[in-house]
């Protein structure tokens, strides 16, 4: 039986927990799924982060469904499914915020690289398995 957890929990168990399954619904009804970083963000607090191109296929299906989940996996079996909205921000502000050098093999230019994009997930639901425990949260 799952149990209701807190953020704060959630995050502790999510805290050196970087790539995800970022999965999106495409334009003919698939599920479609890549591996992405939240560029070192784990002090989650229920949102995620990650940058991308404005002409990728992920851009593309959250501009016809926002709804999204990420899934990740971690240390001793403990496997994280997180269902969220996705947001496309351009703000090169907000985008300087969770910038790190190390994107730069991606996006050579920092957040001026023509075409960079930043994906915004709001958790709405996060259900944990980790061995013979479980839990989740609705935010």
């Amino acid at each position: 039986m799952s149990k209701k957890i807190s953020l704060a929990a959630m995050s502790e168990k999510m805290r050196k927990l970087d790539i995800c399954m970022f999965t999106t619904k495409t334009s003919r009804g698939l599920v479609s799924s890549r591996p992405m970083s939240n560029n070192g963000d784990v002090e989650y607090d229920g949102n995620s982060w990650f940058f991308t191109f404005d002409k990728s296929r992920t851009v593309k299906d959250i501009m016809e469904n926002p709804q999204v989940n990420l899934g990740f996996n971690g240390a001793k079996d403990l496997f994280i499914s997180l269902t969220g909205k996705a947001k496309l921000i351009k703000s090169k502000t907000i985008m300087a915020e969770h910038w790190l050098n190390e994107l730069k093999q991606w996006f050579p230019e920092g957040i001026d690289t023509p075409g960079i994009i930043m994906i915004h997930v709001k958790a709405t639901r996060i259900k944990f398995w980790q061995r013979e425990d479980e839990g989740e949260i609705k935010l």
